[in-house]
């Protein structure tokens, strides 16, 4: 085995924590290494060289590396990207109406089995859907608006019946 003291080829482990074991301050740190790394306990107040750039150059963040060509960022989505992709209120309502639909246990379950009604989910759900609606009053076209009330109206006629069926079984 080599001496290890003398072993060029290995690498050098260094300890740079500001507090030893016992979370006394240990007094081997340089002081400038004390001073990012209090910033945080995690050591994410240290700066590296894209960062201290970015700050010289008066941004926020380091640039991001990368040709650009990927998909837009969230922000930069417009509304006719996202209608592109499925990502529009149509999709939302359809797949809040289609959860709501299983949680009523109206449609069949990945295996085709019959999945149990669960009334409590299936109502918090149908209300996610009348929150959607209201927070988006007067800012859908008309037939997003109808699509909302139809699935609405279906969604909760169907809840009632569920809940009826619950409840003459129980008399």
């Amino acid at each position: 085995m080599p001496d290890e003291k003398n072993d060029p080829g290995g690498f050098k482990v260094i300890d740079r924590r500001p507090f030893g074991a016992d979370g006394s301050r240990r007094e081997d740190v340089p002081a400038s290494q004390k001073a990012e790394d209090l910033r945080s306990p995690l050591g994410e107040g240290k700066t590296d060289a894209s960062t201290k750039a970015a700050r010289q150059e008066g941004r926020t963040e380091p640039a991001r590396s990368g040709s650009g060509t990927g998909p837009a960022p969230w922000a930069a989505r417009d509304e006719h990207t996202r209608e592109a992709e499925g990502l529009g209120f149509e999709t939302l309502v359809s797949y809040l109406s289609t959860t709501a639909m299983f949680q009523l246990g109206l449609l069949a379950g990945p295996g085709g089995e019959r999945i149990p009604p669960d009334l409590v989910n299936a109502r918090r759900t149908v209300d996610m859907l009348e929150v959607l609606g209201e927070k988006t009053r007067g800012n859908l076209t008309e037939e997003e608006a109808g699509l909302l009330e139809e699935v609405l109206y279906e969604l909760r006629m169907s809840y009632v019946a569920i809940q009826n069926q619950f409840t003459q079984k129980k008399k």
